[in-house]
């Protein structure tokens, strides 16, 4: 054989081709937990958790294929005017099943109207990557709120639960090399979404998130910054 072969390149075309797989799949449980509804209870929630542990890979999936891009300095990023409604709406949409499932209470506060610049697939896979983690560790309430302030688009998801255990809060700047990626929280998503936040610049303003505990419900709170 001549030639090398590049595993990263490899790698890439793998993960998309699961990607597109896992995403066929998510759709066949959604399927599958209309028609169970109202039949089975239990078998309904036990395609939650499947729909759930999907969409977390599906994201997971999504992370890596960034990272790759990010590595191979091709992270074109597609800025346009979005309604923040609007992808509230697609959040919860993909989220629906768990929610529902869990009785877990969604409550979203913004302005009407509000629309700012960025990247939509890049945000709004941040953004549910975010919001998977406050469902699976809220205590039944999640709170969504959006505003500009400062000129900024700041992006809130807040649940109530035990909040973000203290190495969470000390990596949350880490770079990768640093991380311990064979701990059980990695920090890889908070660095996946440090990098899509800090690709969104205007006038020499970089996006950036934040985590602490607190807030109004008192558990874990998720700030993004968009400049």
């Amino acid at each position: 054989m001549t030639g090398t072969i590049d595993f990263s390149t490899v790698l890439a075309s793998a993960v998309h081709d699961m990607k597109n797989s896992l995403c066929m799949l998510i759709q066949s449980i959604d399927s599958l937990s209309n028609k169970l509804a109202s039949h089975d209870q239990k078998d309904a929630e036990e395609l939650a958790r499947l729909h759930y542990e999907a969409s977390r890979l599906n994201t997971n999936l999504l992370q890596l294929l960034t990272l790759y891009r990010a590595e191979k300095n091709q992270l074109p990023l597609n800025i346009e005017e979005h309604y923040i409604d609007d992808v509230i709406d697609e959040l919860i949409a993909k989220n629906e099943l768990y929610i529902a499932n869990n009785s877990l209470d969604v409550e979203i506060n913004l302005p009407e109207d509000l629309s700012w610049h960025f990247d939509i697939d890049m945000i709004s896979n941040l953004v549910n990557d975010i919001f998977i983690n406050a469902l699976r560790y809220s205590h039944g309430k999640i709170k969504i709120a959006a505003d500009i302030v400062d000129d900024q688009l700041v992006f809130l998801i807040e649940d109530n639960g035990d909040g973000f255990p203290d190495r969470m809060l000390q990596i949350q700047n880490s770079e990768m090399q640093n991380l311990d990626l064979n701990a059980g929280r990695t920090g890889l998503g908070l660095f996946f979404a440090r990098l899509i936040a800090a690709a969104h610049t205007n006038k020499s303003k970089a996006g950036s998130i934040h985590l602490q505990n607190g807030g109004e419900l008192g558990g874990g709170v998720f700030k993004l910054l968009l400049p």
